[in-house]
């Protein structure tokens, strides 16, 4: 793979963990019975560079019964202070890691458990992320101005650059040094 490919998709995935390690809740979507899909607030653990996002739950709520029947998910990250909006897309599934919670933990999450971190059913939410997109508007609401008003002066659409939009496929571009790129790189 040509290393300006490589050094694009490393800064992608880069810019892609700071705007959401800056959000302190997402929504998370599962496909719960007949493809009806339900979404909930959710406090993101950790991201860490092998392209998994960790949550904690318990495994007797209804996000673990939706996950074990249908594994995919979607979790949404949007800060309207910045106006950076990101759409992650993969797979989701509830795990058992005594020293994973432990290393998580804070003492402020027994609002939402009140046994802590050694009750029985609590649990990770483990997503394993396949594709995301995120839009990151200019850093000024006047530059934003200027290029909407642009487009009603041109009657062309107002277009974002790819520094303020942009997709990621993590099945075909996996995180630089998780073990998983391609057999070509």
């Amino acid at each position: 793979m040509d290393s300006k490919v490589k050094e694009a998709r490393a800064q992608a995935w880069e810019h892609l963990q700071k705007m959401i390690k800056d959000v302190e809740i997402a929504m998370l979507t599962t496909v719960s019975g007949e493809d009806f899909l339900r979404s909930r607030p959710m406090m993101t653990q950790q991201t860490d560079d092998s392209g998994v996002l960790w949550f904690f739950t318990n495994d007797h709520h209804a996000k673990a019964q939706e996950l074990a029947e249908d594994p995919r998910v979607n979790v949404s990250y949007s800060n309207t202070a910045s106006q950076q909006f990101v759409s992650v897309s993969g797979l989701g599934e509830v795990v058992h890691d005594d020293e994973k919670k432990r290393r998580l933990w804070k003492p402020i999450y027994k609002s939402w458990f009140p046994d802590g971190v050694d009750d029985p059913h609590l649990a990770l939410l483990k997503v394993y992320i396949e594709k995301a997109e995120y839009w990151d508007a200019p850093g000024s609401r006047w530059v934003e101005l200027a290029g909407f008003a642009k487009a009603l002066l041109t009657g062309k659409p107002y277009e974002t650059s790819r520094d303020e939009h942009d997709k990621l496929d993590l099945m075909k571009n996996p995180p630089p040094g998780t073990g998983a790129e391609s057999p070509a790189t």
